[in-house]
């Protein structure tokens, strides 16, 4: 028990003795700490049998891999599993996008009826303008045309013939006496 009190204060001690302070290279190997580290450990080994290592070459390369048709069924399940899940997935997203597309499409649409609408408008408000009666009277005016006499307006509706008329030369009675 005595041996023990010894060893345990003398354990104590070690302990309690301070650290060796960390190098301050950061350029030591990682062997050289590892001597280090192993000679610090030294003086704390039990026994005087020292520790031995012995290096392992193994030669793994005339090793074969039995097949295993269990993992192959399993990996080939697998493999169709996610090939359908991923192509369910695909098709999924492929249809998001689309109806993500059409919608862009029929906004673009919409503009575009509205936009006609807009413009139809503007032409039949400009149509109006311009064939106000008033205006195209003071621009006769301003041409030097007058008011048509009775019987110069000629309407072809107001004729008898509903069907199709043919183009007639009306010679003025003053050329036809030129003789």
């Amino acid at each position: 028990m005595a041996t023990m009190a010894i060893g345990h204060e003398a354990g104590r001690l070690e302990n309690e003795r301070p650290a060796a302070p960390p190098s301050k290279s950061r350029n030591i190997s990682i062997a050289q700490r590892n001597r280090e580290l192993f000679e610090a450990q030294r003086s704390r080994r039990r026994g005087p049998t020292p520790e031995m290592f012995f290096t392992k070459h193994l030669d793994n390369t005339r090793l074969v891999k039995a097949d295993d048709p269990q993992r192959k069924r399993d990996m080939r399940m697998f493999t169709v599993v996610m090939s359908i899940f991923f192509a369910l997935t695909m098709v999924y997203v492929w249809q998001h996008f689309s109806a993500i597309d059409l919608g862009y499409k029929v906004e673009n649409a919409k503009q575009q009826v509205e936009q006609m609408r807009e413009d139809n408008r503007q032409l039949r408000l400009q149509e109006a303008q311009l064939s106000e009666p008033g205006r195209i009277d003071h621009i006769a005016r301003q041409l030097g045309l007058d008011e048509p006499l009775p019987g110069q307006v000629v309407r072809p509706e107001a004729t008898g013939n509903s069907g199709a008329a043919l183009a007639e030369v009306h010679v003025p009675a003053a050329t036809q006496n030129v003789n």
